[in-house]
């Protein structure tokens, strides 16, 4: 089956005599354009979005009929999660894994990242509240905007808060 955008979240679907049938994405897999995939019944999937990133996430229905619904899940990884004490910690943090060019995630107040045993370590030898558990990483941080010297970047916006400014 083809499949070339996604439809809605499930939150909007009239759930009532369907059947749901979910394709499993790793984390990075969800901004992928092309994707081959089974359902977790057997039905082979073909993604082939136009859009650029595509940005799936739990929910997102990829197909439907009268009585078959089609989304998406993740599934959970090994991942750090770190629950900064202050906003200083919370900038030193996003700047350690921003650094090392890793993707961050921001869910029920806790900074994730896929786990890496040398970033693990570090954080926990200086001191941080960082534990070790399975996840699902669904709630990227944009941490990047284009380019303007005008622009309210991520960066300002955490000088800001850092230095009490906001």
């Amino acid at each position: 089956m083809l499949v070339t955008e996604k439809i809605g979240n499930l939150e909007l679907f009239a759930i009532i005599n369907r059947n749901i049938d979910y394709v499993l994405l790793n984390w990075y897999e969800t901004k992928k354009r092309m994707l081959r995939k089974k359902t977790i019944t057997g039905k082979v999937i073909i993604m082939k979005f136009l859009d650029e990133h595509p940005q799936l996430t739990v929910g997102d229905v990829i197909y439907e009929d009268d009585f078959n619904l089609i989304a998406i899940d993740i599934k959970e990884c090994n991942a750090i999660i770190i629950r900064p004490r202050s906003i200083h910690e919370m900038v030193a943090v996003c700047y350690e894994i921003g650094n090392k060019h890793l993707p961050l995630f921001y869910q029920d107040d806790e900074i994730l990242t896929p786990y890496e045993a040398p970033l693990f370590k570090s954080f926990r030898v200086s001191g941080y509240a960082v534990e070790q558990a399975k996840r699902k990483l669904i709630k990227p941080l944009k941490t990047t905007l284009p380019y303007s010297k005008s622009s309210n970047s991520l960066f300002k916006r955490i000088k800001k808060l850092a230095n009490g400014t906001e």
